[in-house]
């Protein structure tokens, strides 16, 4: 339409230009004749005009110029100007017709673009309704006689796919085509099932074999085909759960197995170290210290002293023991050890085993399954050790243990183990209250008589206690049980009472102050060994110590210098104007004046050997002997005063020893320690 008024226009463009033409050729006739006419002037020449006028003679235009007389010029301006007119009254025509021609032709072509992409569109859904239905005979091929490889799981994704949009898109399940497609599928999804489960049982037998590490084979061969795993749980939840089953049984026995056979071996390393009448209270020779006359005697210290056997919380997420490395050194291990060694295991395998789940079969509840067995080995294990341990300190380590191996499992976020460690560390610990209570009731029920030992030194039963207690109190620093601190301070009180029972037994009082004051040391020592942890129990015996040592100090003075302590403290501190009745006089002071200075060299060396025998610590003997002989100083100044206020007291100076003598002797004897 549009080329038609384009011709349209043209054609009117044409005659309008053949008129104008015309137009033109008379004007150049009629200049011709005005030329010819001012040429006439001179020589006048008509030839040829009338041939010219019989040639325009059947011209309309020409004819009725000549009719009209109009002058040519003027005729030929109306001619343009009208021609102009026509012409843009035609182009303005034939615009718009053209603009109504584009805009149906715009409409059109839309139509057709629109019909062009529905084309498409359905191009693209029947591409992909083809594609999804589509059995190609390569993947027939593959899934019948292929090797479960790469190809194979790549194509059986493929598969799934189409099972599953079969089964989802209502235009493929309502289709015409998914009639003679969907038996080829049920057959391929058949024949998959089938060839995947026997390849996966295959693999689930090699875990059953000796020696096989389970970590590798699941990490290298099962990680790989676990697309099988999620083939078979959305096509085939019945084989899929055969699979499952058929592995939680394998892992439960094989692990089992394994758990049963390491524990045996771990038996083989253990180290007893306490029985039933290893208790704080209960006499040596009566006790299995004695009794075990081949186990070394280290070992029995470590039934009440920490000693080497904190290293096991330093070591604790070290690799478990290899028992038969072990056994060849002829090692024995205490049984804190075998546990964390134990657990140690326990904790890694059941941490792989749980990823494993995770990953493979995307389900961790599938552990608790498998690990029923394990825990039951392991809880069999457990449970015919503990009701026969009697190591206290053991006890509280493998608590501690317990409590490690809670936070290790915490960092690795896996909480399988959660509900098991729980109940470990809660069977522990009324084991290890029962025990305590043991020993609590060996000191409560202790026979002073057949404990008493005719020594001073420290007494056995409180260096077992000193040890036990310092022990417990450096484990509890990073636990801190404030249960088992109420229980430190109830076994205190009791052994208290036992040693004052101990000391009574001595019929002198000095020897029941020096037994006191041994034994009070050396608790202290044993404290202070383990760090700042002593706490309240360590101030209770400092205190002890010393208000017996002020005593002691009293009863050594009062052996050698009776009558001068008796009369300083009973007349030395009277105001002399207050008893005029009963004044001091030379004559009563004289003889203890001249008593000292004959003898008090001499008596300050006995006390000297004295302390030496009476004390197993030199050091604390030392500080008592210092302690001793500064407050005779200070008896003695008592002295001098009281003589300077009595009449006639100058005439004892020269019986008097000077203060700064006595202050040598005592600097002296400081300088030997």
């Amino acid at each position: 339409m549009a080329d038609t008024a384009i011709d349209h226009v043209s054609h009117s463009y044409d005659e309008a230009n053949k008129a104008q033409k015309n137009v033109f050729d008379l004007e150049s006739f009629v200049g011709d004749l005005n030329v010819e006419e001012d040429a006439c002037s001179d020589d006048i020449s008509l030839e040829g005009l009338q041939q010219e006028l019989e040639e325009c003679k059947d011209d309309d235009v020409v004819a009725n110029i000549l009719s009209k007389g109009v002058k040519l010029r003027e005729y030929t301006k109306g001619v343009e100007d009208n021609l102009r007119q026509v012409e843009l009254d035609s182009i303005q025509a034939e615009i718009g017709s053209i603009s109504a021609d584009i805009k149906v032709l715009q409409e059109k072509s839309m139509d057709m673009g629109l019909k062009l992409k529905n084309r498409k569109v359905a191009e693209s859904k029947l591409a992909k309704f083809v594609e999804e239905i589509i059995v190609p005979p390569r993947m027939i091929d593959i899934i019948v006689d292929g090797e479960v490889n790469d190809e194979y799981l790549r194509t059986l994704e493929i598969l799934s796919k189409k099972l599953t949009v079969v089964e989802v898109d209502p235009v493929i399940k309502n289709s015409k085509a998914l009639k003679d497609v969907q038996p080829e599928l049920e057959k391929l999804r058949q024949k998959a099932v089938s060839k995947v489960f026997d390849f996966i049982v295959q693999r689930l037998h090699a875990l059953r074999k000796p020696k096989t590490n389970i970590q590798i084979l699941q990490q290298s061969v099962l990680l790989k085909y676990k697309y099988v795993i999620s083939f078979l749980k959305d096509h085939s939840k019945e084989v899929y759960n055969e699979v499952r089953t058929a592995y939680i049984d394998t892992m439960n026995k094989v692990l089992s197995a394994h758990f049963r056979a390491y524990i045996q071996a771990l038996e083989k390393l253990q180290l007893d170290i306490a029985t039933s009448s290893d208790l704080i209270g209960v006499e040596a020779r009566s006790s299995g210290l004695f009794l075990r006359g081949r186990e070394p005697l280290k070992n029995r210290s470590a039934v009440f002293a920490l000693g080497d056997r904190i290293k096991i919380l330093k070591e604790i997420d070290e690799p478990a023991l290899i028992p038969h490395i072990a056994e060849a050194s002829s090692i024995k291990y205490p049984y804190e050890v075998l546990f964390r060694s134990l657990h140690k295991l326990l904790m890694d395998t059941a941490t792989s085993e749980y990823n494993f789940c995770d990953v493979f079969f995307g389900e961790e509840s599938m552990f608790h399954e498998i690990f029923a067995g394990p825990f039951a080995v392991i809880d069999e294990h457990f449970n015919s050790i503990l009701p026969n341990s009697y190591d206290a300190i053991g006890l509280m380590l493998m608590i501690l243990i317990i409590h490690l191996h809670q936070l290790i499992m915490s960092r690795r976020r896996i909480p399988c183990m959660d509900s098991y460690l729980d109940k470990v560390n809660i069977a522990l610990w009324p084991r290890f209250k029962m025990v305590f209570d043991m020993h609590l009731s060996s000191l409560r029920n202790a026979n002073v008589k057949t404990l008493w030992e005719d020594d001073v030194h420290p007494h056995y039963v409180m260096r077992r206690y000193a040890e036990f207690t310092a022990s417990l109190m450096h484990l509890n620093v990073e636990y801190g049980e404030g249960q088992l601190d109420l229980n430190l301070e109830r076994l205190r009180m009791a052994i208290d009472d036992l040693l004052i029972k101990l000391a009574k037994t001595f019929a002198k009082s000095k020897s029941q102050t020096v037994f006191l004051i041994n034994n009070y040391d050396m608790t202290i020592s044993v404290l202070k060994e383990v760090g700042p942890e002593g706490g309240k129990i360590l101030v209770h015996f400092e205190d002890l110590l010393k208000s017996n040592t002020a005593l002691f100090v009293e009863e050594l003075l009062a052996e050698h210098f009776s009558e001068l302590i008796k009369f300083v403290k009973t007349r030395g501190s009277e105001d002399l104007s207050s008893n005029p009745d009963r004044p001091i006089t030379v004559a009563e002071i004289q003889p203890l004046v001249k008593d000292f200075a004959s003898r008090w060299k001499a008596a300050i060396e006995l006390m000297h050997k004295d302390v030496i025998t009476s004390f197993s610590n030199f050091l604390c003997g030392m500080e008592i002997l210092r302690a001793a002989l500064t407050q005779l100083l200070l008896y003695y100044t008592r002295l001098t005063d009281c003589i300077k206020r009595i009449v006639g007291g100058s005439a004892l100076n020269k019986d008097l020893v000077s203060i700064s003598s006595i202050m040598y002797e005592i600097r002296k004897i400081s300088r030997t320690f």
